[in-house]
């Protein structure tokens, strides 16, 4: 099998978001990779999910929750060390692990809406790995209709009882606790009825599937879970009781933020690897990539990759000003995430017929970056939020 190792050709516009501590924090970031799960990555897609232990090997590392408070066992930096992580990721062609939604979007729900006590109790935990989080939305029923939630937490007493089922949710099979989004009344407005409420798996009622069989992104953990009369305590319950839509709303601009994240730096590494493909593979005696069809194409790929570049590092300025608007945020899911579609199919065809075999990165990278257009919202709900700002 083909290295999925690559360092992405130099941007035409120098990139200027990072110093020198962002830079040192991505050496270490990328050795994590090499040594850790490039070897693995095999090992993982057979598995359909990572080893426990790399958990607590990037827990170790400070590669988890960097971002939250350091008395809960962060470093308090800011998201350009999340953008790193999901970055180097995406150079070591790797789908398998789940850190950023653990890190960057569960950490942050705990963070932003958690009191003093559920963030003592979760945070230092998810920071070592000693604990992994998912956050469960998605229903076989609902899909992107976050309104049209089943799964039900009644009060009784002092406990909630969850009933229902969630699916497609990543870490699920691994994870220690789940955010769970619950329809915890009856209100006519259906965004007024959810809360979010911390599960942990050890619940009695609380169920996991089998890794579910995905046409890519075979070695991330992603599954359904199960909820049969599960009863937490009240104090689960994460911020108000019927805020849950407003929390979710919060954040999912950044989570979008994160898939276009990974999708820019996902078309870098594929378009790397294919320029090397071409100076290395030769037609009619002589490279590919001399040929004038390859190097328009090339061209053309090149100069979509960085005006996205440009597009998502200016709103990736914007986020850490918190100025991001949500239009913006959809903007640079749908599109960068559109424009890695573009940039692999492409590249796969520079290829040709050894693009189609999995043992080279490209094949990965172009059934893996499928659910990307799908995922932390379809890219026709990002239009649809872009349109209610003209």
């Amino acid at each position: 099998m083909q290295s999925g190792l690559v360092r992405p050709l130099p941007n035409m516009l120098p990139r200027t978001l990072f110093n020198a501590e962002h830079e040192a924090f991505r050496e270490t970031v990328r050795k994590f990779y090499e040594k850790e799960v490039v070897p693995n990555i095999a090992k993982y897609e057979t598995q359909q999910h990572v080893d426990r232990d790399l958990w607590n090997k990037a827990g170790a590392m400070g590669l988890l929750c960097a971002t939250m408070p350091e008395e809960y066992g962060g470093y308090g930096v800011d998201r350009l060390y999340s953008m790193i992580l999901i970055e180097e990721q995406a150079y070591a062609m790797d789908s398998s692990t789940g850190f950023s939604l653990h890190s960057d979007i569960v950490a942050n729900y705990v963070n932003n809406f958690g009191n003093e006590d559920q963030k003592k109790k979760w945070l230092p935990k998810m920071a070592s790995g000693e604990v992994i989080t998912a956050i469960a939305m998605t229903e076989p029923g609902t899909g992107s209709d976050l309104q049209g939630v089943r799964t039900t937490a009644v009060l009784e007493g002092d406990d909630y009882v969850i009933n229902g089922s969630k699916i497609f949710i990543t870490n699920g099979y691994l994870c220690d606790m789940a955010i769970v989004v619950c329809k915890t009344g009856s209100n006519e407005k259906g965004s007024a009825n959810l809360s979010l409420i911390m599960v942990e798996a050890d619940r009695v009622g609380f169920s996991k599937g089998k890794p579910l069989n995905k046409i890519g992104m075979k070695g991330q953990d992603t599954c359904e879970l199960f909820f049969d009369n599960v009863r937490v305590p009240k104090e689960n319950l994460l911020g108000m009781e019927g805020m849950g839509f407003i929390m979710l709303m919060k954040e999912l601009a950044w989570e979008r933020m994160l898939v276009a994240i990974i999708c820019q730096a996902g078309s870098e590494a594929a378009f790397a690897h294919t320029v090397q493909y071409t100076k290395d593979r030769k037609a009619f005696g002589k490279p590919i990539g001399t040929f004038q069809n390859s190097r328009f194409k090339l061209a053309e790929l090149r100069t979509e990759i960085d005006f996205s570049r440009a597009y998502l590092d200016r709103c990736m300025e914007l986020q850490l000003d918190e100025q991001l608007g949500v239009d913006a945020a959809a903007a640079a899911k749908y599109k960068i995430s559109d424009m890695f579609s573009t940039v692999v199919d492409e590249c796969l065809q520079l290829h040709g017929g050894y693009g189609y075999m999995l043992e080279y990165p490209i094949a990965r990278a172009y059934i893996d970056n499928r659910a990307n257009r799908i995922y932390a919202g379809t890219n026709e709900i990002m239009k649809e939020l872009i349109s209610r700002s003209l």
